[in-house]
C-alpha cells in the first residue's frame, strides 16, 4: 500500500507538472489551426486523457503537436476557404476528417502497423520537421506584427471584383441546378445579381483575402504590408514572449520557461490595460459534443481530403511512436507500437467528437513527466484532467491572453522543431540522402505537406532499391572453375577453392548474394548473359539470399529457361526457405531444375557432377 501511495504521488506530480507545460501550447496551437484556442485546449484535454488510458506507452503525454497542427491547418484552411470563410459551416467536415483520422489510427493499430513505423527513411523525416518549423515561423510572423489581412480594408478592397465574380458564378451554378438557361432568361439572372447585398460581397472578399494570405507564400506575400503598418505594442509583447522563453531557461528550468512567459506577459499586458488584441474567447463550462458531424455530415466534401486523414493517422502514428522509443530509453522499459496506435486513435476521435484538433505523443511533455516522476498511464490522464479543470475554472481569465504572446510562443516552437542534427549533417550525408531531405522540405514548405513526405517515401524507396540492386548485381558473380585464381576481381568462396583445377571449363558458378528483388533484375539478366556456350553446367550459390520476391523468381525462371535452351544443365546450391518456396510455388522446382539439382551444399554438388564431367 505504501508503494502504491508513492507511486500515485510521482504520477501525481508528472501529471501536474506536464499538464502546466502543455496548458500555453495547446492554445497556441489552436490559435494556429485556425478554429481557436478552445479547439486546441480540447484536442490536449481528450487526447492526454484516452491515449493514456488506452496506450500502450505508460509515461507519454499526448496532446497537439507542431506537425499534426500544420497539415491541420491546411485541412481547416482548405475547408474554410471553400465555405466563404464560414468557420462554423466548415466546422462539420473539418471535425469529420479528425474523426476518420483517428478511426484509421485505430485501423492501423489493429492490423499491426506499428511495427513499422521505424523503416520511414530519416532524410524523409528530418526534412519534414524541419519543414514544420520554417512554417510555423513564417505563419506567425504577421500577428507577431500584430498585422490580420482579413482586417486591412485597403486589402481586403482588392478583392472586391473577385468576390463578385464568384459570387455571380455560384448563382449560375444554381441556376443550372435547377435548369434555368441563362440565354433563355437572362432577367432572371440579372435581378438575382441586383439583389446581391454588399455585405455579401464584402464577406467573400474577406474570405479571398484570408485565403490568398494563409499559409507560408500568403505571409511572405503579406509581409511588407505587416512591416509597413507594424504595431509595436503587439510586437514587443511577442518579443518579451521569446526573450523570456529562452532566458528563464538559464536560470532555473524546474518551471517550465514557457509558461512564466505566458502568466508573466499576460499579467502585465491585462494588469496596465495596454491596448492589445487578445486571443478568441474561450467557451466557459465542459466541452460539448459536436453532433453536427452526424447531423450535417456531407460525403462529398470530405472525400477529397481522404488521403489527408490518412496522412495525418501516419503522421500522429510517427510522432507518437517516435516519443514512446525517446520514454523508453528514459525509463528503461518497453512500449507496446500496436496498442499505443490504438490508444492514440481513440484519444483522436473522441477530441474530434467535442471540437478538439488532432494531436499526437509530445516529447517535450513526456520528458517532463518522467523527470517529474511520472511511472503509469494515470500521469497521462492527470494532465488531461488538470486542462479540463482549467478550462471549467479559468476560461474567462485565459481569454484575456494577448494574440501575440501565443504567436511569440509558436515561434519559439517553430524554432524548436527544426531538425538541426539533420541539418548540420549535411556536408557529410550522401548526396541523394540530400537531395531527398531537401525535397521534403521545399515541397512541404511552398507545396503540400502530404503529397511531400509521399514523394519523399517513393524517392527514399527508389534509391534503396537502387543501392540494394547494385549490393546484389556487385554479389553475383559468374566463375569459371578454370584459372579463376588468375582473376583479380573474382574471389573464391573457401570451399571452392580445392576444386579449380580440377572441373576445367565445363563448370561455371553463379554467386548469388542479399535480396534478390525487382531492383536487382536487369543486373542479373546482364550477369547471366556472360556464361559462355561451352558451359555445360551452371551452379547458382544461393546461400547468401535470404529474400526473392516475385520479380526477382521470375529473373531467375527467364535466367534458367535460357540456359536450358544453350543445353546448360542448371543446379542450385544452398537456396534458403523463403526463395525455395518462392521458387517451388511457380515450379521452377521440380519442372526446370529436378529436386536431385538442389543440393545443401557446395561439397556435395561437386561430388555429383564429377561423375557426370
Amino acid at each position: 500500500m505504501k508503494g502504491f501511495f508513492n507511486h500515485l504521488k510521482g504520477d501525481a506530480f508528472g501529471g501536474l507538472t506536464a499538464g502546466i507545460v502543455a496548458l500555453p501550447l495547446a492554445l497556441a496551437f489552436g490559435v494556429s489551426s485556425g478554429l481557436g484556442p478552445s479547439a486546441g485546449l480540447y484536442g490536449a484535454i481528450f487526447i492526454s486523457f484516452f491515449a493514456a488510458l488506452f496506450g500502450g506507452t505508460n509515461t507519454q503525454i499526448s496532446g497537439p503537436t507542431a506537425p499534426m497542427t500544420a497539415v491541420s491547418m491546411l485541412v481547416i484552411a482548405g475547408l474554410i476557404g471553400a465555405n466563404n470563410g464560414d468557420v462554423e459551416k466548415a466546422l462539420p467536415a473539418i471535425l469529420t476528417i479528425f474523426l476518420l483520422a483517428g478511426l484509421m489510427q485505430i485501423g492501423l493499430g489493429i492490423i499491426g502497423i506499428g511495427k513499422y513505423i521505424r523503416y520511414i527513411p530519416y532524410p524523409v523525416v528530418s526534412g519534414f520537421m524541419t519543414a514544420i518549423g520554417v512554417m510555423i515561423l513564417f505563419t506567425q510572423f504577421l500577428p507577431a506584427f500584430g498585422y490580420y489581412p482579413k482586417e486591412d480594408q485597403a486589402y481586403v478592397e482588392r478583392f472586391r471584383p473577385q468576390a463578385e465574380e464568384v459570387i455571380l458564378d455560384k448563382i449560375l451554378k444554381d441556376e443550372a441546378g435547377q435548369g434555368i438557361l441563362v440565354l433563355e432568361d437572362f432577367k432572371e439572372t440579372i435581378k438575382k445579381a441586383e439583389n446581391i447585398a454588399d455585405s455579401e460581397i464584402q464577406l467573400e472578399a474577406v474570405a479571398l483575402a484570408g485565403s490568398e494570405s494563409a499559409g507560408v507564400m500568403g505571409a511572405i506575400k503579406s509581409l511588407p504590408r505587416a512591416i509597413k503598418s507594424i504595431n509595436y505594442l503587439e510586437l514587443i509583447l511577442c518579443l518579451v514572449t521569446i526573450f523570456i522563453i529562452y532566458g528563464f531557461k538559464k536560470i532555473t528550468t524546474a518551471v517550465p520557461s514557457t509558461l512564466v512567459a505566458l502568466v508573466v506577459v499576460s499579467g502585465v499586458a491585462f494588469g496596465f490595460n495596454l491596448d492589445y488584441r487578445p486571443i478568441e474567447t474561450i467557451p466557459s463550462g465542459f466541452p460539448l459534443p459536436k453532433l453536427s458531424i452526424i447531423t450535417e455530415f456531407n460525403l462529398a466534401s470530405v472525400v477529397p481530403y481522404f488521403f489527408t486523414a490518412l496522412s495525418l493517422s501516419f503522421l500522429g502514428a510517427i510522432d507518437s511512436l517516435l516519443t514512446s522509443v525517446v520514454a523508453d530509453n528514459m525509463t528503461r522499459t518497453k512500449h507496446k507500437p500496436n496498442k499505443e496506435l490504438i490508444g492514440q486513435g481513440i484519444g483522436n476521435s473522441i477530441a474530434a467528437f467535442f471540437g478538439g484538433i488532432p494531436g499526437a505523443g509530445a516529447t517535450i511533455r513526456t520528458v517532463v513527466n518522467i523527470n517529474a516522476g511520472g511511472k503509469t498511464k494515470l500521469s497521462g490522464m492527470i494532465a488531461g484532467v488538470l486542462l479540463l479543470i482549467v478550462l471549467l475554472a479559468l476560461g474567462p481569465v485565459a481569454s484575456q491572453i494577448p494574440a501575440s504572446v501565443l504567436a511569440g510562443i509558436l515561434i519559439t516552437v517553430g524554432i524548436g522543431v527544426m531538425d538541426y542534427k539533420g541539418l548540420k549533417a549535411i556536408p557529410n550525408m550522401p548526396k541523394v540522402e540530400v537531395i531527398i531531405m531537401v525535397v521534403v522540405l521545399i515541397l512541404s514548405v511552398f507545396w503540400d505537406l502530404v503529397y511531400a513526405v509521399g514523394i519523399g517515401m517513393i524517392l527514399a524507396s527508389l534509391m534503396f532499391m537502387k543501392k540494394m540492386g547494385d549490393v546484389t548485381a556487385s554479389g553475383s558473380k559468374i566463375q569459371s572453375l578454370d584459372g579463376l585464381e588468375n582473376s583479380a576481381r573474382e574471389k573464391l568462396w573457401k570451399d571452392e577453392i580445392n576444386f579449380q583445377n580440377e572441373l576445367k571449363e565445363e563448370i561455371f558458378i553463379k554467386h548469388l548474394e542479399g535480396p534478390v528483388f525487382f531492383g536487382a533484375t536487369s543486373e542479373l539478366q546482364r550477369l547471366a548473359n556472360q556464361i559462355p556456350e561451352t558451359a555445360k553446367h551452371v551452379i547458382l550459390r544461393m546461400d547468401k539470399v535470404p529474400y526473392m520476391d516475385q520479380s526477382g523468381v521470375y529473373a531467375l525462371e527467364e535466367i534458367i529457361l535460357g540456359l536450358e535452351q544453350k543445353g546448360i544443365q542448371t543446379y542450385i546450391v544452398g537456396i534458403q526457405r523463403q526463395p525455395l518456396y518462392l521458387a517451388k510455388s511457380i515450379n521452377i522446382v521440380p519442372d526446370l531444375i529436378p529436386e536431385s539439382n538442389v543440393f545443401n551444399d557446395f561439397y556435395t554438388c561437386i561430388t555429383y557432377l564429377k561423375e557426370l564431367v
